[in-house]
């Protein structure tokens, strides 16, 4: 047979075996036994060898198409689907949409066919050492909570941020989206979180303003004894939830993970929906898209003990989740605070005296409340006080005013 005959390394140590056996250096039965073969299948081996040649070593089926491959037909149908719908989607979540209408493949396949048209191209990643963290055991031992900064309705489209939190131990999540990385965002996110599993024993988060602060404790903050924390801090004590910093973005991989997930699929689903809008883009996060991302990603933990404790009442959650500050008391019974005035009925008991300290809270739906000593106060806003109009005079010289030059 002329020209080159390829074959593999398999196929080359049976032609050595079978030239020793063919010289007599070697019996059928010890080359099996060096082939890793019975004696039955060496000796058909060698008798194909020695009809023909080192062609008959090599595959029958070498050079012809699998008996398993797919119809011609199926393959042009589904890149055609592909470059009309699902252009710039991955293997794996093109082959789940592609199975939604009716084209079942394997990822493998599909990864094949795409590479082959140069509709898809590997992305080879740098390997970074890593010291490896092992999982927690318990579902709610620790929740990764993490904004993720994005366009997520396109190129042409601002950023906005996705809050996510994931459970370490799981992988089981829970997101909401805003146009920024606010504290409120995070509050609704740990309520959304505190409403489904429960109250988690520990937050892994960043060190960003929303979370923690570094500033200098108030007067107030050093007579209490007690360690400046930010609006979500004071929310997460009142829960009993222990907030941890990470010190790098690699230290809570798993959230950051999830943020390539969400980058990946939720965008291409928001892009097939139509959607452009947060109050859209939420209504599907909540109406299926996590719960089936939790079905195929999520895993059980290795000790069953649920750590989350019973989460409070909606009513107790919406006076927890707040923005709290603290004023004083004016002589004719008015609080000021963020350019608001509140007139404090006098019917209140115990009613507080002019330059006592008031809390004033702000829900999130926006609603006013005033503390005193953790009682709720009865008041109405008021309008602005109207500024005084003209001169002042003299303090101690009435008949002459200030602005007034003497001469």
């Amino acid at each position: 047979m002329k020209g080159h005959l390829l074959m593999s390394a398999k196929e080359r140590r049976r032609k050595v075996e079978f030239e020793d056996i063919r010289k007599g250096r070697l019996t059928i039965k010890e080359a099996s036994a060096r082939l890793g073969l019975s004696y039955r299948h060496c000796r058909r081996s060698y008798k194909r060898f020695r009809e023909e040649g080192d062609v008959g070593l090599v595959h029958r089926r070498r050079g012809r198409p699998s008996n398993r491959a797919k119809p011609q037909a199926l393959k042009e149908a589904v890149l055609l689907r592909y470059q009309e719908r699902y252009e710039g989607f991955g293997p794996v979540l093109a082959m789940e949409k592609l199975a939604e209408e009716g084209y079942v493949l394997g990822r493998e396949t599909l990864r094949r066919w795409l590479i082959e048209h140069g509709l898809y191209r590997p992305q080879r990643k740098g390997a970074r050492h890593r010291k490896r963290r092992e999982r927690k055991a318990h579902f709610g031992e620790l929740v990764q909570m993490d904004g993720s900064h994005h366009q997520w309705f396109g190129d042409e489209e601002p950023a906005s941020c996705l809050m996510d939190m994931v459970d370490d131990a799981t992988g089981m999540t829970v997101a909401l989206m805003d146009e920024q990385e606010t504290t409120s965002l995070a509050m609704r996110t740990l309520w959304r979180w505190l409403r489904r599993y429960g109250i988690p024993r520990a937050l892994y988060t960043d060190k960003k303003n929303v979370f923690v602060t570094n500033r200098e404790p108030t007067i107030e903050e050093q007579l209490a004894g007690a360690e400046p924390m930010t609006e979500f801090g004071k929310a997460c004590k009142k829960l009993g939830i222990e907030i941890i910093a990470a010190n790098s973005p690699q230290a809570k991989g798993r959230v950051e993970r999830k943020h390539g997930v969400f980058q990946d699929r939720f965008v291409k689903e928001l892009k097939l929906q139509g959607i452009y809008r947060i109050e859209e883009a939420n209504e599907l996060l909540q109406n299926g898209f996590v719960e089936a991302l939790n079905r195929k990603f999520a895993r059980p933990p290795r000790n069953q003990t649920d750590l989350h404790r019973p989460a409070p009442t909606k009513r107790e959650l919406r006076e927890i989740f707040c923005f709290e500050k603290t004023r004083g008391v004016a002589n004719d019974w008015t609080v000021r605070c963020e350019n608001r005035f509140y007139q404090i009925l006098k019917r209140n008991a115990p009613l507080p005296r002019p330059g006592d300290k008031v809390t004033v809270r702000r829900l999130l739906d926006g609603t006013i409340q005033l503390l005193y000593r953790d009682k709720k106060l009865r008041f109405n806003e008021i309008a602005q006080p109207a500024a005084p109009t003209g001169k002042p005079e003299h303090p101690w010289r009435p008949g002459l005013r200030t602005a007034a030059k003497t001469t």
